[in-house]
C-alpha cells in the first residue's frame, strides 16, 4: 500500500532539491527518502514521527524562497493531510 500524501511530499522535496544549494539539497533528499520509506512500509507512521518531519519541513521552508519554498510548504501540507488520517492523538 502506498500512502499517496507521503509519496507526494517526497516527490515535491526532490523537486525542491533541484533548486537549492548543496547543503540544503542533502537535507531535502534526506527528508524525501525518509518520507518515501514511510509511504511504502507495512506499519503506519505515528503522530510523533510525522510531527518531527513537519517541524523540519517548516524550518527548511523558512530558509528558502521562491519555488523551492513553495514546494517544501506544499510537501509539509501533504504530510499534515496524511497525519489527519492517523488514529490517535
Amino acid at each position: 500500500m502506498v500512502r499517496d500524501e507521503l509519496q507526494a511530499a517526497s516527490d515535491e522535496l526532490r523537486e525542491a532539491a533541484e533548486l537549492v544549494d548543496e547543503e540544503t539539497q542533502k537535507r531535502l533528499h534526506e527528508q524525501s527518502e525518509q518520507l518515501a520509506a514511510l509511504a511504502t512500509r507495512d506499519e503506519d507512521p505515528d503522530h510523533g514521527r510525522l510531527d518531527r518531519h513537519m517541524n523540519v519541513l517548516h524550518e527548511l521552508a523558512g530558509q528558502l524562497d521562491g519555488d523551492a519554498e513553495e514546494l517544501v510548504r506544499s510537501a509539509r501540507e501533504s504530510v499534515k493531510e496524511y497525519r489527519k488520517t492517523v488514529p490517535g492523538v
